[in-house]
């Protein structure tokens, strides 16, 4: 006769092997301060010995657990932002299901001392914290004060590793900067002639990831083209439009442009004033409503892109596991760097409509 099936170990097993109370196994469970190093081994030990698997759902479940994950954006019409928020918006409801609530706060974009109280407030409120920010030593200084405060930190997009943040999402930045220079040089075709580079403002980590790699390529396979130096706009139009504009009336070899993050719609305008739309090699990041439009208008030649819907699942997903002491899954929340061309762009256009039904 086969015996009966065996029971999976419970909490009062891991308390009555190590010795030790049940509340003890609770504080040890969660991390909490106030258990002595002996006794933390033990029930260590303990469930070890046991085999014992946590059920964070139901004790999450059992103790009417709601997370509250903030995710901290800067506030600006950039296009992406706007698709970053709608996939946050999108995910809302799939991560109710879960217990978790998804607060979405925003920042004037050029004032970190701003993102730096609104963290500060943030931290009493929250289970985690999600943000995309530049580099800073303020902002650097919030960030650790909330891992003081046990809070997970998670950055979005363009890295912090500074700041003691418990992980990034998003893609390799350097590597997309040389598949941006790979592109150009291809694009360009054989010959001398100037690149410009454009960004926001080289403060933020994922710009002067990008613009290194780029560099990397066209130093070593493209060396008949010269890489002028970055012009940062500040995130904004008019001042994108001055310094595009001054460098095209001083430098008539200027054969592409590589954009490294916001912009693509005054870029665009300037190019199309002065009639090169179409006619210089255009490289950008990130597939905006306008990207998709120059795209398929031939004014654009290739954006590297990241999937907003991917980006936003899987900080909730590692700010959970971070939340409750859990391991996550480094495959499962790898970011794919994708590349678009005006010729598989219909197909792409596809998998995003299909994207938007699938479940956190």
């Amino acid at each position: 006769m086969q015996g009966l099936p065996r029971l999976r170990p419970t909490v009062n097993d891991i308390a009555r092997e190590a010795g030790v109370s049940l509340a003890t196994v609770d504080r040890v469970l969660n991390a909490r301060p106030g258990v002595r190093a002996p006794t933390i081994a033990a029930v260590t030990a303990a469930i070890s010995k046991l085999g014992y698997v946590r059920d964070l759902a139901a004790a999450n479940l059992a103790r009417s657990r709601n997370y509250a994950m903030a995710f901290v954006l800067p506030d600006s019409d950039s296009q992406f932002l706007t698709a970053l928020a709608q996939a946050l918006t999108d995910a809302a409801a799939f991560a109710a299901a879960a217990r978790t609530d998804i607060v979405l706060r925003r920042y004037p974009a050029e004032d970190p001392h701003a993102l730096a109280t609104l963290l500060t407030d943030l931290a009493p409120d929250v289970a985690g914290v999600a943000l995309l920010a530049p580099e800073t030593p303020v902002i650097r200084d919030a960030i650790r004060s909330l891992a003081r405060a046990g809070l997970p930190v998670v950055t979005l997009v363009s890295d912090l590793p500074a700041t003691g943040r418990d992980h990034f999402v998003g893609i390799d930045n350097r590597a997309a900067g040389r598949t941006a220079g790979v592109l150009m040089g291809r694009f360009l075709g054989p010959g001398p002639g100037a690149v410009m580079v454009v960004g926001d403002t080289m403060l933020s980590r994922d710009s002067v990831e990008r613009r290194h790699g780029f560099d990397e390529v066209m130093l070593r396979d493209f060396p008949a083209v010269q890489v002028l130096p970055t012009l940062e706009s500040h995130g904004r139009a008019d001042t994108l439009a001055q310094i595009v504009t001054a460098t095209l009336d001083n430098r008539a070899d200027v054969r592409g442009v590589y954009l490294l993050a916001s912009g693509q719609r005054a870029l665009t305008a300037v190019l199309a004033e002065r009639g090169l739309a179409g006619r210089i090699t255009y490289v950008a990041h990130e597939l905006t409503d306008h990207a998709r439009a120059a795209l398929m208008a031939g004014q654009m030649d290739a954006v590297i892109t990241q999937n907003t819907g991917h980006l936003v699942r899987s900080a909730l997903r590692v700010l959970r596991a971070k939340a409750d002491h859990a391991p996550i899954d480094p495959g499962q929340e790898q970011i794919r760097i994708e590349i678009v061309i005006r010729e598989n762009l219909a197909p792409l256009l596809a998998a995003s409509r299909q994207e938007r039904s699938i479940r956190y």
